[in-house]
């Protein structure tokens, strides 16, 4: 069995591994011509919230982890600013649109919540 990273233990992480997962499933039904537009956009900052997560716990000091869940909370809020916009451009339903913004909802309260532990240390 291959040796588990730190990263991979973070509920956190998990929750924002799926969020991508569900950001490219609604995607791929945008129109082709946000190929290059607000697809890219999304499936980026998406895929950034967990990378962040990931880069942090390789970090030596806490306020060093700090900072990359951090800058986790601030491509979260990016996806969730795309997402707004692209339901008002009605390249989303609204299901999916309050399915994902309670995914983000949950995974924003758990970075808070693990901000302020890497903190406190």
């Amino acid at each position: 069995m291959a040796y588990t990273f730190s990263f991979e233990k973070l509920n956190v992480w998990l929750d924002s591994k799926e969020l991508v997962k569900l950001i490219y499933l609604i995607t791929k039904e945008f129109p082709s011509q946000e190929k290059f537009g607000l697809t890219n956009q999304l499936r980026h900052a998406s895929i950034s919230v967990a990378s962040n997560l990931a880069e942090g716990t390789s970090r030596n000091t806490n306020k060093d982890k700090a900072h990359f869940s951090t800058m986790a909370f601030s491509s979260l809020m990016e996806v969730l600013n795309q997402l707004i916009i692209a339901k008002e451009l009605n390249f989303i339903n609204e299901n999916n649109y309050q399915t994902l913004r309670t995914e983000i909802e949950k995974i924003s309260n758990k970075l808070n919540a693990l901000r302020k532990s890497q903190l406190k240390k």
